[in-house]
This record gives structure tokens, C-alpha cells and sequence, in this order.
């Protein structure tokens, strides 16, 4: 626990079986429990969480029987997590499988939830020293849709598409988590909901790492990513209208 509140780590996992052992190995002793969410992965992905779960018992595997995106895995951590005794002050963050998130940064992004700064906590990528390993194209278009994103909801994110996050309990049971987009778009899709429903959302600065991982964004994901980010803003402009 950390300061009373417990934390829970979701770890959405899909064809990551030469990182998740890594991932689930680096888990910080404040963490209480981790759900990874496997999602219907074909590779060794679900065998080596087990493995793993078999070793710290704070780790509980979950497993999609099919493939159903990264937004529905974190949403099934969430209401996994949902379901477990605790305080509206407990912390549910996400680190994916990926090992694209340093744990050291882990106690910088639960904070501001365990002391009731922020119901909702995104990591910030582009202010860290270490920027500079994120390949440029991936920054150019993340902080594109970023400036985009911050219009729709009318709150400034500096980095929408950064998986790192952290949300109360008492934000999550807040959402209605069936409505939220299940694949990529998620993050930004999460933020409209966050914002309509007037939760402060804060973000505080984590270092990227990348090596081995590929990302599974591909081109054609861009303009639905767009539609999401729209509707988002129709959503806060209906709500400001009524």
C-alpha cells in the first residue's frame, strides 16, 4: 500500500512473451495486486505470465479467449480491479507488457491519486531527458494528436498517447467502461470520458524506453484515432450545449 491507498497494476499484454517476465519482474514493493490481461495472444505470452504469477503472488493472469484490443484488455483489469475491497483513494495504474514504462516512474504517476490531487493521472513522455530515443515519427504524429485531443476534451494533455496512467477508484467506478472504445483511439477516447465528467487530470513527466518492442500502431489506425478524438469533442459540446 502507499500512504493507505492500494495500488493495482494492470498489464495489458498481447504477443509479449520476450518482455512480460521482465515487465511483471520489476513490479515496486508498494504495488499490491497486478492483473495481466492477456489478450488471446499466440505466442508464449499467457504461459510466462503464468510462470511468473506462480512466483509473486500479487500477480493474477487473465485471459481473453479472443482478440478483443488493448482498451478492452485495460478494461477488464479495470473491473477486475474494481471488484477488489479498497478506498476511492486507491490507485489502478496501467503499465503495458510491452516494457515501454519504467517502473521508477511508477510512484510519480500513482501519486497525485493516492493524495487526492487528480482522479486521473497520464504520463508525459516529451519532457524527459530521454525523449530523444522515441523514433520521430511516432513523437511528430503523438504530439499532433495531443494538441487535437486537448481542443476536443478543452483540457491541455501534452502526451494523449502515452499508456502510462493511473485513475482513482472512485473515477473509474465513475465511467461507463463498456463505453469506451476497446482498441487503439483508447487513450484518447478514456480522456473525453475522464473530462465530460469534470475529474481533474494531471500528468507528470516518465521516461520512454524502447528496444526490442515493435509498435502495433499501423497507419490505417490514424483517422479512426481522428474520429475518436471528434466524437470526444461533440460529446463535451452536446454537454455544454444542454
Amino acid at each position: 500500500m502507499l500512504e493507505g491507498a492500494r495500488i493495482v497494476v494492470v498489464v495489458p499484454a498481447f504477443r509479449e512473451a520476450p518482455r512480460i517476465g521482465r515487465v511483471l519482474g520489476s513490479m515496486p514493493s508498494f504495488v499490491d495486486d497486478v492483473f495481466v490481461v492477456d489478450d488471446a495472444s499466440d505466442d508464449a505470452t499467457r504461459v510466462i505470465a503464468s510462470a511468473c504469477a506462480e512466483i509473486d503472488r500479487r500477480i493474477t493472469c487473465i485471459s481473453h479467449a479472443t482478440n478483443r484490443g488493448v482498451g478492452a484488455a485495460i478494461i477488464t483489469g479495470y473491473r477486475r480491479a474494481l471488484a477488489t475491497r479498497g478506498n476511492p483513494k486507491d490507485a489502478f495504474a496501467v503499465m503495458a507488457g510491452d516494457g515501454q514504462m519504467d517502473p521508477r516512474d511508477l510512484h510519480a504517476v500513482v501519486a497525485p491519486v493516492v493524495r487526492g490531487d487528480a482522479g486521473y493521472v497520464k504520463g508525459n513522455r516529451y519532457r524527459s531527458a530521454e525523449r530523444g530515443t522515441i523514433p520521430l515519427l511516432r513523437r511528430a504524429g503523438g504530439e499532433a494528436l495531443s494538441v487535437m485531443t486537448s481542443i476536443a476534451i478543452g483540457h491541455k494533455v501534452r502526451d494523449s498517447q502515452c499508456g502510462f496512467t493511473a485513475i482513482a477508484r472512485e473515477t473509474c467506478a465513475s465511467l461507463d467502461l463498456s463505453a469506451i472504445f476497446p482498441r487503439f483511439g483508447y487513450p484518447n477516447d478514456m480522456l473525453g470520458e475522464v473530462a465530460i465528467r469534470n475529474w481533474k487530470i494531471a500528468e507528470v513527466d516518465v521516461r520512454p524506453i524502447y528496444a526490442d518492442e515493435e509498435s502495433k500502431l499501423r497507419a490505417w489506425h490514424v483517422p479512426k484515432i481522428a474520429g475518436l478524438i471528434a466524437r470526444a469533442g461533440a460529446r463535451r459540446a452536446r454537454r455544454s450545449f444542454f
